[in-house]
């Protein structure tokens, strides 16, 4: 445990630091899960590459990101956490980061859109020269409110698919004028985290929220992306019977060559019995599919924002003749409808694995905040990167994928002299 500054020193925004132990202690049980963040912090703690830097970071506050939060920390700069999902934030892990681990904190769970912006300013109020992003909500801020700010930032992380998209939309339209690093998009972040981690989690959410037998369901997936791949194959693995929407032509074959029913979602909509989105898009699930849906149908997003699923629309739908009812379950939103049909939304239709579960397990984490570390390490020691939406260098990838293999125990091949030279000579023939 390190030593920490006192809460009262720290600038910070929590819910109750009367939460603080629990928030250490399930902290600590995820570090036992993440063996490769914690080789590189202690390789932080001996090289100080963020030595008198400070860093903003705009992420989902759970155990895991605690960790790598830490890992920065032990790098020698001064951190300062807020939440990019309102409902994400797990409250006794941000009172930890003040009471144990010196970090100060500004989040709260079920935060409204005003005190969410408002911790938006305060990590930007820390006038940070490295920031982190999960959906790039600090870099749009600086640049719409805070452009004087934007000399004072080295670099820029982002974390995830919905960021990326936003950002490099910025670089096309030459609006973005700081460097990001696009750690989503690095295999150890994008193969396993969205795969595996989203795959598992989003399943997690759903039957933590509801507690229904999968098996024999229809479940339609919203994107076949590696978050939409991840969670049809953890759906079929529990037996449901899965349809795939898309509107790609090729993750549109893929699916269906991976054995996945695939049809228009105004087709879907009327034999689903459970949606679940996966798209980074706006209204997927629209006005149009809700008055065809079964009654019993279950809505929920594992997207990044809440707008997967058109819920004004809903809503609307709800109180033409029907009603509201609020936390039928805990999280679990029933809209009755005129014709006596009943819609549930999980979750405000925000993340639903971070909203009715914990998240990512550690260890699919421990590699995308590995990454995470590595390329913030980086990026504090390059001068005059262009502003541009830069990827994650090969060799960052390529250590942590070694360091995670040799954590499980696992070795692999290397190719021999006579191998090498083959591969990369042109006069050899076959």
């Amino acid at each position: 445990m390190p030593a920490t500054a006192s809460a009262r020193k720290l600038n910070y925004d929590v819910a109750d630091l009367k939460l603080a132990d629990a928030g250490r202690d399930r902290i600590l049980w995820a570090d036992t899960q993440m063996p490769v963040l914690n080789l590189i912090r202690e390789r932080f703690r001996r090289e100080q590459p963020f030595k008198g830097l400070r860093v903003s970071c705009c992420l989902h506050i759970t155990t895991e990101t605690a960790n790598l939060l830490r890992t920065i920390q032990a790098g020698g700069a001064e951190v300062l956490a807020c939440a990019s999902n309102p409902l994400s934030t797990q409250d006794d892990t941000a009172a930890a980061l003040v009471k144990h681990f010196g970090i100060s904190t500004h989040c709260r769970r079920g935060e409204n859109r005003a005190t969410y912006y408002r911790h938006l300013e305060a990590a930007l109020d820390f006038h940070p020269q490295i920031t982190m992003d999960d959906g790039a909500d600090l870099v749009s801020l600086i640049h719409t409110k805070r452009p004087a700010q934007l000399k004072e930032i080295r670099c820029s992380m982002e974390e995830t698919t919905t960021g990326v998209i936003r950002l490099k939309a910025m670089a096309a339209d030459g609006a973005l004028k700081l460097p990001v690093v696009a750690v989503n998009d690095a295999d150890c972040k994008h193969l396993f985290d969205n795969r595996y981690g989203t795959g598992q989690s989003t399943v997690d959410g759903i039957l933590r929220a509801t507690n229904i037998l999968l098996a024999g369901r229809k479940v339609v997936v919203a994107g076949y992306g590696w978050c939409g791949r991840g969670f049809a194959a953890r759906a079929r693995g529990m037996g449901a019977l899965v349809i795939v929407c898309e509107i790609d032509p090729v993750r549109a074959i893929e699916a269906s060559l991976d054995g996945f029913e695939v049809m228009p979602m105004a087709r879907a909509a009327r034999e689903g019995d459970v949606f679940c989105t996966l798209t980074g898009n706006t209204s997927v699930l629209a006005a149009e599919h809700f008055k065809v849906m079964k009654d019993g149908a279950i809505l929920c997003n594992s997207g990044h924002f809440n707008v997967e699923i058109d819920i004004p629309s809903l809503e609307k739908q709800a109180k033409q003749g029907g009603r509201l009812e609020r936390n039928v379950r805990p999280g679990v939103d029933a809209y009755r409808m005129k014709d006596g049909r009943s819609l549930y939304l999980l979750g405000e239709g925000r993340l639903v694995n971070l909203t009715m579960a914990e998240g990512h397990p550690a260890a699919v984490m421990d590699m995308s905040f590995a990454v995470q570390a590595l390329c913030t390490s980086w990026a504090a020691k390059q001068r005059n990167l262009a502003c541009s939406v830069h990827a994650v260098p090969k060799e960052i990838d390529a250590e942590v994928a070694r360091l995670k293999l040799t954590a499980m125990g696992i070795s692999i091949d290397r190719l021999t002299a006579r191998q090498s030279h083959y591969l990369n000579s042109w006069q050899e023939g076959t």
